[in-house]
């Protein structure tokens, strides 16, 4: 049986590596994926010049579906952020960050929370400039935020249908309306419009950023699924991440109308990259919600479980969790639980 068609990118540093795991577990489940290997980062522009290449984006475009390593984008020179420029090409509007404690025995026991980052507003969109004064160009500088109804509106539906098909009770807006009343006012105005398609099946309410980041480290088994805007997201999810081990046990699905790109959110980790100890975990998980979203799930729930079974059963960790497999010893310990 064919595989589902895929564009997979190993990316840099300990990319590759991790990359490799994730082929040596998916084997032992049947490989369900065809993979169409891709460059992006470090690795693209030293073949061809381009740290996202005509022929990846392509690719992406046949298979709607990717899976990606960590990306290394080149400071200065030009080069704009691999990852933005992804989100942008496919119009990834949700950004979607599963936590969930797999390691028992951290300073938070059993969470489990799902935040939801709108992709491409806020101030990501880089409208930037600044003013002189005197002598100084670079006197005064300005970034404009922009939010709009529509993108708002579609990444909260969004969420709510996640909620709603994935048995989630609650939802959390997150917002700084007391202050940036317009910004993220008008997405605290989308959330309760959308929130009223929902009610008697959803339990909503709000929270102003700081309070929530606050609430998060004292009491986060209040929180349910968040749903914010594209800076709040940004920060709230590694903090999030920190709650069950920090990035490495934190997957990343962007999700857009016609593509979804899957991926590892921590860095490229070059200081370790060649190395055979980078844990692979965050892909590995990145792989469960791509299983997901191709309505997989008897193999996603497989894969979870046997990473859960091989790190708490049979003790098998990488450095960072405390143990001392190599990257493909601990992948060949989940091959051999699913």
């Amino acid at each position: 049986m064919a595989g589902i068609a895929a564009t997979l990118i190993p990316g840099d540093g300990i990319g590759p590596e991790i990359v490799e795991a994730v082929k040596t577990v998916l084997g032992a489940m049947g490989s369900p994926f065809d993979w169409d290997l891709q460059q992006g980062g470090m690795a693209a522009i030293q073949q061809c010049g381009d740290a996202l290449p005509a022929a990846t984006l392509d690719s992406i475009r046949r298979t709607r579906l990717a899976l990606k390593g960590p990306l290394t984008t080149p400071v200065g020179g030009g080069f704009r952020s691999v990852n933005v420029r992804l989100r942008e090409e496919f119009a990834l509007y949700a950004n979607v960050r599963p936590v969930r404690t797999i390691i028992p025995g951290q300073r938070y026991e059993n969470i489990d929370i799902v935040l939801f980052r709108e992709n491409l507003e806020g101030l990501y969109v880089g409208f930037e400039h600044y003013i002189p004064i005197g002598d100084d160009p670079h006197a005064v500088a300005v970034a404009s935020g922009v939010n709009t109804k529509a993108g708002s509106r579609r990444l909260i539906k969004y969420a709510f249908e996640y909620a709603v098909k994935n048995g989630r009770k609650k939802i959390t807006i997150v917002h700084k309306a007391n202050v940036l009343k317009a910004l993220t006012g008008l997405f605290l105005e989308m959330g309760r419009e959308v929130a009223k398609e929902y009610e008697g099946r959803i339990e909503v309410n709000d929270r102003i950023i700081d309070a929530c980041a606050m609430q998060l480290v004292l009491d986060p088994w209040q929180f349910d699924v968040i749903v914010t805007t594209n800076l709040f997201g940004d920060i709230l999810s590694d903090e999030m991440a920190g709650l069950v081990g920090g990035l490495g046990l934190a997957p990343g699905a962007n999700i857009g109308a016609d593509a979804a790109i899957f991926e590892a959110v921590h860095g490229s980790a070059p200081d370790i990259a060649g190395k055979g100890i980078a844990n692979p975990v965050s892909l590995l998980l990145a792989t469960g919600l791509m299983l997901e979203h191709v309505d997989r799930l008897d193999l996603a729930e497989r894969l979870r479980a046997g990473i859960s079974r091989a790190i708490n059963e049979d003790n098998v960790r990488t450095g960072d969790m405390g143990g001392k497999a190599s990257t493909q010893e601990f992948a060949a310990a989940i091959a051999k639980r699913v």
